[in-house]
């Protein structure tokens, strides 16, 4: 490998020269380049991979989450390499591969994962509002009995949008590019492309969505405004789910149309009139309330990759998709989207 490199053969070529994969045949080269000789000659390594006590799996995970500026290292995040070059150094473990420290650490459940940002709850009520909307959940789980004047049903209501009329980035099936190594694309194979707009006329649509816990049943009204009247609108549909004997709870968020206020009070006055339990969510809280997960379904299935013309095209798109879900509750590629954006 080494003297057909040296004889302008790129690595692809050489792989199907010595019927071998174009990747070892860059490994050979680097190493060469990097070692010269000392570097064909075979290391052989025989044995069990290497056992690690206790404590040192304890130390090597307490590392991993921590940060390398916290052991005074010129870098933000570990990778692989680092962290094992680290270990080593440190007299940690006496010696450990990339792929061996990978796997320790996924079986102690460590995992490199985005970094997210988090904004903390001001409100001062933040610890009742939090432990009532859990009891609702566990009520709706079937974990706690409901007690005197507790909700049976428990049903989770926010807004979806603004929808713009817009393309929306996503992922397809394609046609492989000819430098590749495929073949020319065809007229008719030719990858779909989406348009890029930069005036957007036909305004916007909000989507009112409800999400029932026990029947696991999701329910959504396109409206183009939200806006008190729109809200209570669809809190009437809500209601009518349900016999007006059924005590139910609504799990909602502080936007301003949800609340009763000084100078309107219908949202209160409905509640109490109808056997509705209003229990909001702490302010920038929004992750409490389990009708979120549901929205990243909503754009996962509905929206990505989309480039609706008209809002009645969306509309109906995303009317197609609640029915679907609904009858598919128990779909393996839905549980895994909604379980990954699941909090509580």
């Amino acid at each position: 490998m080494v003297l057909l490199s040296a004889q302008g053969m790129d690595p692809t070529q050489i792989a199907r020269v010595a019927f071998t994969s174009a990747d070892r045949a860059r490994d050979v080269i680097h190493n060469f380049n990097a070692d010269g000789f000392d570097s064909l000659y075979p290391r052989y390594r025989g044995g069990r991979p290497p056992k690690y006590s206790e404590s040192e799996r304890a130390e090597i995970k307490r590392i991993a989450l921590s940060r390398p500026t916290d052991h005074e290292l010129p870098f933000s995040t570990w990778s692989l390499t680092k962290l094992a070059e680290y270990l080593v150094s440190e007299e940690v473990v006496e010696d450990i591969s990339h792929e061996g420290l990978r796997k320790l650490l996924d079986a102690d459940g460590v995992s490199f994962q985005r970094i997210k940002t988090w904004k903390q709850s001001t409100d001062p009520e933040f610890e009742s509002k939090k432990n009532r909307v859990l009891e609702l959940y566990e009520i709706a789980d079937g974990k706690r009995d409901p007690g005197p004047g507790d909700p049976t049903e428990v049903t989770c209501l926010d807004e979806f949008g603004p929808l713009n009329l817009q393309p929306r980035p996503g992922r397809q099936w394609a046609q492989r590019s000819r430098r590749r190594g495929a073949e020319p694309e065809s007229t008719s194979e030719r990858r779909r492309r989406l348009r890029a707009t930069f005036h957007r006329t036909q305004g916007v649509r909000h989507l009112f969505a409800a999400f029932d816990l026990k029947a696991n049943k999701l329910y959504g009204h396109v409206k183009p405004r939200k806006r008190r009247g729109e809200f209570l609108t669809f809190l009437r549909y809500v209601r009518s789910l349900h016999p007006s004997a059924v005590r139910i709870a609504v799990v909602l968020d502080n936007f301003s149309p949800h609340l009763t206020t000084k100078v309107d009070h219908r949202v209160g006055q409905y509640a109490a009139a109808n056997n509705i339990e209003l229990a909001y969510v702490p302010t920038n809280a929004s992750w409490l309330n389990r009708i979120e997960p549901q929205f990243t379904g909503v754009r996962y299935f509905a929206l990505d990759g989309t480039d609706h013309r008209s809002h009645a095209e969306q509309g109906r798109m995303i009317r197609r998709y609640i029915s679907w879900r609904n009858r598919n509750a128990c779909n393996h590629e839905l549980r895994r989207v909604i379980d990954a954006a699941n909090v509580c």
